[in-house]
């Protein structure tokens, strides 16, 4: 009667993982996620989440910068892959600093612009001149 071999032991998690970390996760654990600039500086925390209706795909994330209890608070759109997630910071990383933002497309939380294909690609030039939105 055949025997099935032993399975290969799983691989072991790489010397410096401190938790596993799944893949999939949900939104209101994203939302309020600290975002930092590739210096380590935190730059702000993820907003919102901008949705293609039809692919279901996420296409931007709105984080929030600045502000103290609410006065002064700015919200950047960002092209969503452009995050990496860190599971050290348990935060996400762009790569780019503050000074990038000074001059990206923002808006105040009392005056959301509509977010329509050609907002949407002026996000997406922005961030990558070259690039064309993707929707």
């Amino acid at each position: 009667m055949p025997t099935d071999a032993p399975s290969a032991p799983p691989p072991s998690a790489p010397s410096h993982a401190t938790k596993p970390t799944s893949r999939l996760v949900a939104s209101d654990r994203v939302e309020g996620a600290a975002v930092y600039a590739r210096d380590g500086h935190k730059l702000g925390t993820v907003r919102s989440f901008i949705i293609d209706r039809i692919s279901g795909q996420i296409v931007f994330v709105v984080m929030s910068v600045g502000g103290f209890l609410g006065l002064g608070q700015k919200y950047h759109p960002l092209p969503w892959d452009m995050l990496a997630y860190d599971e050290f910071k348990d935060g996400y990383v762009i790569n780019f600093d503050l000074d990038m933002l000074h001059g990206s497309p923002s808006y105040r939380p009392d005056d959301a612009p509509e977010f329509d294909e050609a907002y949407g690609q002026r996000i997406a030039t922005y961030y990558m001149p070259s690039r064309k939105a993707d929707y």
